[in-house]
């Protein structure tokens, strides 16, 4: 794997897609999930922007997936709750329920052939379908790719 085109694709999509307001997303995390890859070796974190990840709870996210049972379990990010909504061939959305946030919060999780693309949003329907774009789009250029 090439990790400066990954580096390069994350750097160009990032700043027109996450952070201030009038983003589609508040934040975006790029994990790592090759299962060909030395994963001891290879940090779980391979980008992140508008968050500060814990390895540790991202590790278990990523658990979270690998098993498959997205609509019986929730999982953590960045301390906030979340259950999935929504199931599709190779994402699923999800909304959180341990916040305060009256507009509340989402994440849209994209899987690649070796990352997890995981966008948080804040807002309802109308908030969603904008970051389902922004993550697809990224998603798209590493598929491209084969990544």
């Amino acid at each position: 794997m090439d990790w400066n085109v990954v580096r390069r694709l994350w750097e160009k999509w990032a700043p027109s897609n996450v952070g201030s307001s009038g983003q589609p997303l508040k934040a975006a995390l790029l994990l790592n999930d090759d299962p060909t890859g030395p994963s001891r070796i290879v940090s779980t974190i391979a980008e992140q922007e508008g968050i500060k990840a814990d390895s540790a709870e991202l590790s278990r996210f990523i658990g979270f997936v690998k098993r498959n049972r997205l609509p019986m379990e929730t999982f953590f990010i960045n301390q906030h709750e979340y259950l999935v909504t929504s199931i599709h061939e190779n994402w699923f959305c999800a909304r959180c329920f341990s916040n305060s946030n009256h507009a509340g919060e989402g994440a849209i999780v994209m899987q690649t052939a070796a990352f997890l693309l995981v966008g948080l949003y804040e807002g309802s329907m109308g908030s969603a379908s904008h970051a389902v774009k922004a993550v697809d789009q990224f998603s798209a250029q590493l598929s491209r790719r084969n990544m």
